[in-house]
């Protein structure tokens, strides 16, 4: 029943996970740059074998980084449904996409075929790259490199007016708040399951049942989440924080010889797989699919 109420177990994004590994050591920066080619890799792949490998690249990168695979592999309990409901949304929509092909099964209304079936499987593939990704950055990387890193990458455009530290500290804010909101939702769960409250077994089937056993969460969830923020700004205020100063940094970003290899490795690898012409998947398993 205790496996219920923990969240945080499962919230991946956000959490830092400090092992000292090579790609903790490289700089922020590249591993910001790293995460923006493999979403763009990721995103124009069409093929479902370019998508499967960039996925096992990221993995690949987990495991140099010394993170047991079993936690990156965890944050997709939560995104389960969410995948689960998009699957089937593209299975439904791209009903009929292939009129000529071949068809596995035929309502009329609803036809499934061979193209219609690929497209989702891709687009799960892309998404869970895009959350392994996402994590493997905030667990390599602390919440004061990070904005150091996304400062520096913004800073060229602070000649254009955009106030990049700002925007930075915004960002990783919002990013790091994703565990405390997990240990809030928690708390409040165990605390309504103390007075009786139901939340044994997930009805992600039943929407009915979700909303009236989860609906008296959003409430007390929102006034919390406002408290902690408003903690936050009197921290921040406390140390005399003002927007638009101009402040200097402890450490300096010094790019190294490391980062470039690993920037190139890792654009190289990418370009590679998205531009390669791979086979279809029907035609590596031939008669299987």
């Amino acid at each position: 029943m205790s496996e219920n109420f923990e969240l945080l177990r499962n919230v991946t994004i956000g959490q830092y996970i400090p092992t000292g590994s090579v790609v903790h050591r490289l700089d922020p920066r590249a591993k910001i740059l790293g995460l923006i080619i493999i979403m763009v890799a990721v995103s124009f792949s069409s093929s479902f074998f370019a998508c499967f490998l960039l996925l096992a690249v990221v993995l690949t990168i987990a495991r140099l980084a010394q993170i047991p695979l079993s936690y990156v592999l965890r944050g997709l309990l939560l995104a389960a449904p969410v995948l689960t409901f998009i699957f089937l949304l593209q299975i439904i929509f791209r009903s009929g996409a292939e009129p000529a092909g071949q068809v596995y099964f035929d309502l009329g209304w609803f036809r499934l075929t061979r193209l219609s079936l690929q497209g989702p499987f891709v687009g799960v593939l892309r998404i869970m790259s895009f959350v392994f990704a996402t994590s493997l950055l905030t667990m390599t990387t602390t919440t004061t490199e990070l904005t150091h890193g996304v400062e520096g990458l913004l800073q060229p455009f602070r000649r254009f007016g955009m106030p990049s530290h700002e925007l930075a500290l915004i960002n990783m804010i919002a990013l790091r708040f994703l565990p405390t909101l997990a240990e809030e939702t928690e708390r409040v769960m165990k605390a309504q399951a103390s007075r009786g409250g139901e939340f044994g077994r997930q009805r992600f089937w039943r929407p009915d049942i979700a909303v009236k056993v989860y609906l008296p969460l959003l409430i007390p969830l929102f006034l919390n989440a406002f408290r902690r923020a408003e903690e936050l700004i009197m921290a921040m205020e406390a140390r005399c924080y003002v927007g638009g100063a101009n402040r200097t940094k402890f450490i300096m970003l010094q790019p190294q010889l490391r980062d470039g290899l690993a920037l190139t490795g890792l654009l190289a690898i990418s370009l590679a797989l998205a531009l390669f012409p791979w086979p279809a998947l029907h035609e590596i398993l031939g008669g299987w699919f």
